[in-house]
């Protein structure tokens, strides 16, 4: 199994940033595409940005400009520079794999446990 940890979450000023990591661990074979999805109160979970294992990123409309995706494949691990930040970015944060844990295994699909980012004045 793939266990995914998230930290970098928290509260920040409008116009402020953070930086979130998701780590993955466990019986990891490969990882293809990774991303980060969001789910404010009331809304529907949306995808924030995503990143294949080739670094081809993909953003959605409200983040373009602001927020960054990266990962590092050595270490299994995925980034999201946040800057600019606006109360409308407030949301439980989620990070999203699609991981192998052996050659022969079909793609699984993983889900970190959230974190929250709350941006107020």
């Amino acid at each position: 199994q793939v266990q995914l940890v998230e930290s970098g979450g928290g509260s920040v000023q409008p116009g402020g940033s953070l930086r979130l990591s998701c780590v993955a661990s466990g019986n990891i074979f490969s990882i293809s595409l990774m991303g980060w999805h969001r789910q404010a109160p009331g809304k529907q979970r949306e995808l924030v940005a995503s990143i294949t294992s080739g670094g081809s990123t993909n953003y959605a409309d409200s983040v373009k400009g602001r927020f960054t995706i990266s990962r590092d494949n050595a270490k299994n691990t995925m980034y999201l520079q946040m800057n600019s930040l606006k109360p409308e970015d407030t949301a439980v944060y989620y990070c999203n794999v699609d991981a192998y844990t052996s050659a022969l295994d079909r793609v699984s699909n993983y889900w970190g446990q959230g974190t929250q980012v709350t941006v107020s004045s």
